[in-house]
């Protein structure tokens, strides 16, 4: 099933569908608590990293995984992926994989206990943050700077997994996006905890040499991020006429993309998409469809890289 947030979510206060469904709320967030009680942590020795978010969906997380890969990798650390496997992200699953070992299975920890045995020194998480069966080493709350934390409140009256107060207790945090309302929300974690480490990033197109920006273009996605995308396509100086937004992790039909290859011909348009999406097109033959490359870039890179450190000194 596809799921679409609803529109009220990210309204900057709650209205009258937030407060009614706030006992929900409630209830949902009691039996959290009483799951974090109950449930035993694990240690491993392979260090871990979650990349987690409290915001639902589209925070950037996979992007986030990747850069911390990289960066490790070019310290030599021996490092892999664990992704809990769900059917219907078989996108990132990819993507992970033809960065690196991904482990994946229903129970992360079961992906852990592998990745322990066949000599991983760090695992890193894409996702997680939630599950209370690990004791990570390093926690990494994502946020998308356009989304942030919606109308301030938790599922099903809001988009929050969890109290945005709880970033007391995972320590780190890191804004995707393109350094939209950066202060504020900067200003906002603060007052939450003065000594949160606040980590930004910024997302660079790796193949614009393959675009001319003189074109026209229609833009479509089915990710968590759809405002972010479309927002780093204008500051590169793309001329979209027309932007299509389907639920995350969409499942696009042959129907789907000839209506947006036909939508795009009537208006004279090239097409692109993101390399999630571009992943998930089950069609034969899609020359006319074109993605964007993105890559991470993190602004204060050497303050994160003193964090992620602790880690592999350890090792």
């Amino acid at each position: 099933m596809e799921f679409k947030k609803p529109k009220f979510w990210d309204y900057k206060k709650p209205n009258v569908y937030s407060y009614l469904l706030w006992p929900i709320s409630i209830l949902i967030r009691l039996f959290n608590f009483l799951k974090i009680l109950i449930t035993r942590k694990n240690n491993s020795s392979t260090k871990t990293i979650c990349v987690g978010n409290i915001y639902l969906g589209g925070t950037g997380k996979t992007s986030l995984s990747l850069k911390i890969n990289e960066i490790l990798r070019q310290k030599k650390i021996k490092t892999c992926f664990i992704k809990k496997f769900y059917s219907n992200q078989i996108d990132e699953q990819n993507i992970l994989e033809d960065n690196g070992k991904l482990f994946k299975n229903k129970k992360r920890f079961e992906s852990l206990k592998q990745a322990a045995m066949e000599g991983y020194k760090i695992a890193i998480f894409d996702d997680g943050l939630q599950d209370f069966s690990i004791n990570y080493d390093l926690n990494i709350v994502c946020f998308n700077n356009i989304n942030w934390i919606g109308n301030g409140l938790t599922i099903p009256s809001g988009p929050l997994r969890e109290s945005i107060n709880d970033l007391k207790k995972y320590r780190n945090v890191f804004l995707n996006g393109n350094n939209e309302d950066l202060d504020e929300i900067k200003k906002y974690i603060f007052k939450i905890d003065p000594t949160i480490n606040v980590y930004q990033g910024k997302y660079v197109p790796k193949n614009l040499n393959e675009f001319n920006i003189k074109d026209k273009f229609l833009v479509f996605s089915g990710i968590g991020n759809h405002a972010t995308f479309i927002s780093m396509l204008k500051i590169n100086k793309f001329n979209i006429v027309k932007e299509i937004e389907f639920p995350d992790h969409y499942e696009y039909s042959e129907k789907d993309i000839n209506n947006i290859i036909s939508t795009a011909k009537d208006l004279d348009c090239k097409i692109i998409t993101t390399e999630k999406d571009y992943a998930r097109l089950k069609i034969d033959n899609f020359s006319d469809i074109k993605h964007i490359k993105v890559d991470l870039e993190i602004l204060n890179e050497e303050i994160f890289l003193k964090e992620i450190s602790k880690l592999y000194e350890q090792n």
